[in-house]
């Protein structure tokens, strides 16, 4: 039987405590949103502030950070790092093994490659 609560030790002694989401099993901080309808793989994390909408996918060992914001249908592939106030749009895809650059939005709608690295320079469009 999987335990419903999980306590992470960060680098500096804080303590975050997160609950399983009942649709995948994804760790959902206690201080974050997650709509019972959105799939989070149970390897994936989701931080302080982060939400995720009705129907979004978070693959396997991929981390919502701090603030983030997944819209409603954005598929977040394995292993993606969504960096601290990130916004990924409704219907966006990010491919896995990319990472997010903190403070980044990516429009509803687009595609990113799988391996990819996104800034806040960088300009995505449909």
């Amino acid at each position: 039987m999987k335990r419903v609560f999980e306590e992470v030790e960060d680098g500096t002694g804080g303590v975050t405590r997160y609950r399983r989401h009942d649709n995948g099993g994804g760790l959902v901080s206690l201080k974050a949103k997650a709509d019972p309808s959105a799939y989070i793989e149970a390897t994936a994390y989701v931080e302080p502030g982060a939400e995720v909408a009705r129907g979004a996918w978070i693959g396997a060992g991929s981390w919502i950070d701090t603030g983030a914001f997944i819209a409603a249908g954005a598929f977040v592939g394995s292993n993606v790092h969504i960096g601290a106030g990130c916004t990924v749009g409704a219907g966006a895809r990010v491919g896995s093994h990319s990472k997010v650059a903190a403070g980044t939005t990516i429009p509803g709608g687009i595609r990113v490659d799988r391996d990819s690295r996104i800034g806040r320079t960088h300009t995505l469009a449909a």
